[in-house]
């Protein structure tokens, strides 16, 4: 079992969500963040004061799979997010230890779906 944190353009959301539901993974949990990254902000005027912005807004995605779906989730999230331009965003794939659905108890793999 996996959990995939990712970190995407908000603009990118539906696309990516598209892809998820197009490679049959359908859990997931979305948060709107603000970070910095590589890019590291830019600059802009506001009625003619020049402010730099460094942090940038983005969308966090918190995926549970198991692991015969973990390549399948990446590549979804990739295809979804990837413009080509900087700050497409990151993704990261952790270890699960244990898992369990509360309403059930069903534990382990069958607790991800």
């Amino acid at each position: 079992m996996k959990l995939i944190i990712a970190y995407i353009k908000p603009e990118r959301l539906n696309d990516v969500k598209q892809a998820l539901y197009e490679a049959q993974i359908f859990n997931m949990s979305v948060t709107n963040v603000v970070g910095s990254g590589r890019q590291r902000g830019f600059s802009e005027t506001y009625r003619g004061v020049e402010q730099e912005v460094n942090l940038i807004k983005k969308v966090r995605l918190e995926i549970g799979v198991n692991d015969n779906f973990v390549e399948a989730a990446k590549a979804a999230i990739v295809k979804g997010a990837r413009t080509g331009q900087i700050g497409d965003g990151v993704l990261f794939v952790l270890p699960v230890e244990e898992s369990m659905r509360i309403r059930t108890g069903e534990a382990g793999p069958p607790a991800m779906g």
